[in-house]
């Protein structure tokens, strides 16, 4: 114990000093692509838009529901004209309609084809009042930590990362059809000495913000 006592005026006074050299730092790197098809500028404040259970990768699956509140919340925030329903409410307009068996189905179809039957869609979206209908595909998500800087035996600055991969639609209900689409990749790192990871909620607002910022 006195010799690793004996480390920490060392160690205290490294910190300070690869602080003023830059040593810590956070770094994005976005990659995003978006199709405008038919959605066009005052669409969502017009009609609003509602989110439904986002589907998930294998493994991914506990973070959907935190997935679409990032999401609601960050479109609220940033396009306070439109008219959001939360997965939360929208779920509950949708059961107090009676139609917990169609959502159940309508979600099942769109896991095994991609597609959301129009009927299904539209009866959906009536429950809710919005028109438009936010789906969101988290394809992936990881995190982890690799040393930055050493020193006397003990790790002192680590740099955490995580990575996203998701998939963004808005279904228009009274067509049945894709109306905007985006795809977005984001890498996501910082520099630290404290053992807090990079949270899915950082990511997912970040990449939100990125996708958000595209809409119509």
């Amino acid at each position: 114990m006195s010799g690793l006592a004996g480390r920490w005026p060392a160690i205290g006074a490294l910190v300070p000093a690869l602080v003023l050299a830059g040593c810590f730092g956070t770094q994005i790197f976005p990659t995003l692509q978006e199709r405008g098809i038919s959605l066009r500028a005052g669409d969502l404040e017009a009609s609003g838009i509602a989110f439904v259970t986002p589907s998930a990768a294998t493994g991914q699956e506990e973070e959907k529901q935190a997935v679409a509140l990032v999401f609601a919340d960050v479109l609220k925030r940033e396009r306070a004209g439109v008219r959001v329903v939360p997965l939360a409410e929208a779920l509950s307009a949708i059961n107090t309609a009676g139609l917990a068996d169609d959502y159940k189905r309508m979600y099942e179809d769109y896991r095994d084809t991609g597609l959301f039957r129009r009927e299904l869609l539209a009866r959906v979206a009536a429950a809710t009042g919005a028109r438009y209908i936010a789906q969101i595909k988290l394809q992936g998500f990881g995190q982890g930590a690799k040393e930055r800087f050493g020193a006397l035996g003990l790790r002192i600055v680590e740099t955490k990362f995580a990575s996203v991969r998701l998939f963004f639609q808005v279904w228009d209900s009274r067509d049945g059809t894709i109306a905007w689409e985006a795809m977005q990749e984001m890498h996501y790192s910082r520099d630290t000495v404290t053992e807090e990871q990079v949270s899915l909620r950082t990511v997912i607002g970040h990449t939100a913000r990125e996708l958000v910022a595209k809409l119509p």
